[in-house]
């Protein structure tokens, strides 16, 4: 998108780099703080339009320290697995693109999380859930070939996953409207980990919607693992390859800058060509014509 390229001109130099990082350990924040103090996130932390609007003006930000799991067994798992789908997120768009599409979701639930209070009185309350699953979706649209070890043992591609992912929200956003509450249906789903409430629908929503908008600016620019593998190797010899040049060499004895620090070179006027020679070569040379 043209105005999103615009942005990253004007605003491109206040990128976070290696966001992920820093949110990542956010998670591990939280999860030290749902560990030692049970409810305290929900009671005074979570994203809550009704004690927002009392002057809980924090809950904008801590929200978000909500951890992906609250399983010791897993918690290291799920914040490597962010970590590295925020990196390769980060650097197949940018710092900037990355850094808005994680604020913007931010934002959004913020946002619909007030407006929906204003206008209907419900107090709907968020994590940050959808938001993490909003990135996989984005990793799984870039990446469809990438393989996870599902239970650590069954190889699946990520595109797989991705197309679970998609209908695990589907269904969210559909019964969190029109499954009635503590219905059998209702008790149905939450067998499978789908609880039907608005709350839920409306972040499912928000973090799709937010998915589908940067996806359709970005897929132009898809590249493969392996690809991101050799632009990255190719990078480091660059680098190499720079620290190794030299920008003086004698054509007699060879020597450069880099032989000694007192080593003096010229070019010789007389000599047909741009030949540069050592202090010990330039005056006992023969000239080229």
């Amino acid at each position: 998108m043209r105005w999103l390229e615009k942005m990253e001109r004007r605003f491109g130099r206040y990128a976070i780099p290696n966001l992920m990082y820093y949110i990542i350990i956010l998670y591990a924040l939280g999860f030290v703080v749902e560990v030692a103090f049970p409810g305290l996130y929900a009671q005074y932390l979570a994203l809550n339009a009704a004690a927002i609007m009392r002057g809980e003006i924090w809950r904008i930000f801590t929200f978000i320290i909500q951890p992906p799991t609250g399983s010791l067994l897993f918690i290291f798992f799920s914040l490597y697995l962010y970590y590295m789908i925020g990196k390769m997120l980060e650097y197949q768009w940018g710092a900037f693109k990355f850094n808005m599409y994680f604020f913007s979701g931010l934002i959004l639930h913020v946002l619909v999380c007030i407006a929906i209070y204003l206008v209907t009185g419900n107090n709907l309350s968020y994590g940050t859930m959808y938001l993490n699953m909003s990135l996989f979706f984005a990793f799984a649209a870039l990446f469809p070939d990438v393989q996870f070890l599902l239970f650590f043992i069954i190889p699946i591609k990520c595109k797989y996953l991705g197309y679970a992912n998609g209908l695990y929200f589907i269904v969210t956003i559909i019964a969190g409207f029109l499954v009635p509450q503590k219905s059998p249906m209702w008790l149905s789903l939450l067998r499978f980990g789908i609880i039907a409430d608005p709350a839920n629908s409306v972040a499912a929503l928000v973090s799709f919607l937010n998915f589908i908008i940067f996806f359709l600016a970005m897929r132009r620019n898809r590249f493969s693992p392996k690809e991101i593998k050799r632009r990255r190797s190719y990078e480091k010899k660059v680098k190499v390859a720079a620290k190794k040049s030299t920008h003086h060499r004698c054509v007699i004895c060879g020597r450069t800058e880099k032989d000694g620090e007192n080593l003096e070179f010229r070019f010789c006027s007389k000599c047909a060509g741009n030949y540069e020679y050592c202090q010990d070569h330039l005056f006992t040379h023969e000239h080229r014509k």
